[in-house]
């Protein structure tokens, strides 16, 4: 597996520290006479120049990547599949048989589409010896520039924070729904086992305020195993405890056009409403865009990079795709219209119910590391702009050396620890008062799907390729990205739609 910083959202404007890092420790194993360095003219710029017939480092300076069409794949499979995979069911229900297998697949092929455009912007100029850009926003930066980096970069950090809550909503149901099984299989199915989710949010909380006091906790290189091995575990088993449940139904249930009107208070309005939130939520199911270029610049060249990620993007996403239709069908097949909101507690009263537990415990070790490493680019970036802004304060950059038995010493900064802190803590209280999960999925995947996933590849694209305006390919381009927006948009009215209406009926910090 690669370093967490090119499998997920890195420091995203940390990049001369890091290279200037990366090169000096590099340089150290090259055998071969070493140029002059090149002044700091920008952030993503290399250090030194290596001649181009060394065989240990790339023309950046940079060790020589290894990636290749398999590796690259496997990384956008690992990142993709997360909890997301959890609510394809619940969307498929709003949606029907017919509408719900064709919006994964439109959503499947836009995201494919712009991809590959995104691919194509990796190298400024020629794609082959162009200037690399390493991360998202590099790209943004190197082909835009101007008030849309900062537009890119708030959407980015809001859409990280929007994360940080939904994960806690998510490990919260999790760690329920443990509990809730042990207490169901007890009364055999007779006790409903009502509980409160604000004890398990707060020992969630806990947690990660611990964990978030580990600096460079994204950089830890298990973490991505880990979150790979524990993704695969849940999703295989919700799919496989669907087939079960749909073979012992003796049936497939649902129906063509999805949930009916009357079922479990559902009037008119309220299918509607649910119904354009289930876009969100299989929006939220493909947001992977935003790490594109980091797990392209993994790949090693020739063939050019853009070549080699057009194939490991369709292969990545094709398998991904694949093993949605199977979660979410499987999914609605076994439980109909209603089918739950995180499929795993959906089953209830059911014989294995270990199986279940082996499951919700993956969901909660992932979305414990996957909390930190989404929140992680967020908590640096204030750090990196406060110690800029008080360089001379000693609580915002002045670091003191804590000794802690058999692990060495702690770098202690006053300001992280208050920082993030109040981060975790904010992020929990709202999911305390919000703890809808399909809600905030919807909102996050309208959130995110149309700037990072649309918007800014079409424009980067348009730029780098300098397509002139009103052409037929500008005009083909341009018409994907408005109807793209106002499919997010009318996601987005749908999910907060979902919030007031769930609001009324729900009692604050009471049991569900």
């Amino acid at each position: 597996m690669i370093s967490r910083s090119r499998t997920l959202p890195s420091r995203i404007h940390h990049g001369t520290l890091e290279e200037t890092r990366d090169s000096r420790q590099y340089l150290q194993i090259e055998t071969q006479p070493k140029p002059k360095p090149k002044s700091h003219s920008s952030d993503t710029e290399a250090i030194v120049d290596q001649p181009a017939y060394s065989k240990c480092f790339d023309d950046d300076g940079r060790l020589k990547r290894t990636g290749t069409t398999w590796t690259a794949a496997s990384h956008i499979i690992t990142a993709v599949i997360g909890s997301g995979v959890l609510s394809l069911a619940w969307a498929v229900a709003q949606l029907g048989w017919v509408a719900g297998p064709i919006v994964m697949a439109l959503f499947a092929l836009v995201t494919l589409y712009t991809s590959h455009l995104l691919s194509q912007c990796y190298r400024c100029g020629d794609p082959n010896t162009g200037k690399r850009n390493y991360t998202y926003m590099d790209a943004v930066k190197a082909n835009l520039g101007g008030r849309r980096v900062a537009i890119c970069g708030t959407i980015q950090y809001l859409n990280l924070f929007g994360v940080a809550i939904g994960y806690t909503i998510a490990a919260s149901i999790s760690m329920m729904a443990i509990k809730k099984a042990s207490c169901i299989n007890k009364s055999k199915g007779k006790d409903p086992c009502k509980m409160s989710s604000n004890w398990y949010m707060i020992g969630f909380g806990v947690a990660e305020v611990i964990l978030s006091q580990i600096p460079d906790f994204d950089q830890l290189w298990w973490l991505s195993i880990v979150a790979a091995i524990m993704s695969f575990t849940y999703s295989s088993i919700g799919l496989a405890l669907g087939i079960v449940k749909t073979t012992e139904n003796g049936s497939f249930k649902g129906s063509l056009t999805g949930v009916s009107i009357g079922v479990d208070d559902i009037t008119p309005m309220k299918k509607m409403w649910r119904s354009v939130q289930a876009l969100g939520a299989v929006a939220f199911a493909y947001s992977f865009s935003v790490i594109l270029i980091e797990i392209q610049d993994t790949v090693k060249s020739p063939p050019a990079e853009y070549k080699t990620m057009r194939k490991a993007t369709s292969l990545g996403i094709t398998v991904t795709t694949v093993f949605y239709m199977l979660c979410g069908c499987m999914g609605y097949a076994a439980f109909g219209d209603l089918a739950p909101g995180n499929l795993l507690t959906g089953f209830g009263y059911f014989s294995a119910y270990w199986l279940l537990d082996i499951a919700n415990v993956a969901i909660v070790v992932h979305l414990i590391g996957a909390y930190q490493v989404y929140s992680q680019p967020l908590f640096a970036f204030v750090e990196k702009w406060s110690a800029q802004r008080w360089p001379r304060s000693d609580f915002m950059s002045k670091e003191y050396e804590i000794s802690i038995p058999f692990c060495g010493t702690y770098p202690l900064n006053l300001f992280r620890v208050v920082w993030r802190t109040c981060f975790v803590i904010a992020t929990t209280v709202i999911a305390m008062l919000l703890p809808f999960f399909n809600d905030v999925v919807g909102i996050l995947g309208a959130l995110g799907f149309w700037p990072l996933t649309v918007y800014f590849p079409v424009e980067m694209y348009i730029a780098e390729k300098k397509i002139g305006r009103w052409t037929s390919r500008w005009l083909g381009l341009q018409i994907l990205s408005v109807s793209c927006l106002f499919i997010t948009i009318v996601a987005a009215v749908g999910s907060v739609a979902g919030v007031l209406i769930d609001v009324k009926s729900y009692k604050l910090f009471g049991s569900n």
